[in-house]
């Protein structure tokens, strides 16, 4: 089995219209574990709401791991309180009510 530790670092860019950004896949034949998350919001006068949900690609179905958490401006939470675990092609998405103003940074463990 091989490991790999990545970083995936992007602004939130998607808003609650409906649409959704997909900040991480697991690749094929690969199981990976989230194993930090951290977002910033970089504006600094307003709070920004952020949503992150698992889409399980075998189940063609998405689970909400955090909804509307609101995240204060000029701060930075943690909203995966544990380890997530994603299998082959499973999607980690987000999406803010203000684009731009989150910035999302997570630690992936991947195994293969």
């Amino acid at each position: 089995m091989a490991e790999a530790f990545i970083n995936v670092a992007t602004a939130v860019t998607a808003t609650v219209d409906g649409s959704t950004e997909v900040v991480y896949t697991c690749p094929a034949d690969t199981k990976a574990i989230v194993i930090h998350c951290q977002v910033a919001n970089v504006d600094g006068t307003n709070a920004a709401d952020l949503s992150i949900d698992l889409y399980d690609s075998s189940t063609t179905t998405a689970a909400g791991v955090v909804s509307t958490l609101s995240v204060p401006a000029d701060s930075a939470v943690n909203p995966i309180g544990g380890k997530l675990v994603l299998e082959a092609s499973d999607e980690l998405r987000v999406w803010a009510n203000d684009a731009s103003d989150l910035e999302l940074t997570v630690g992936i463990l991947e195994i293969s």
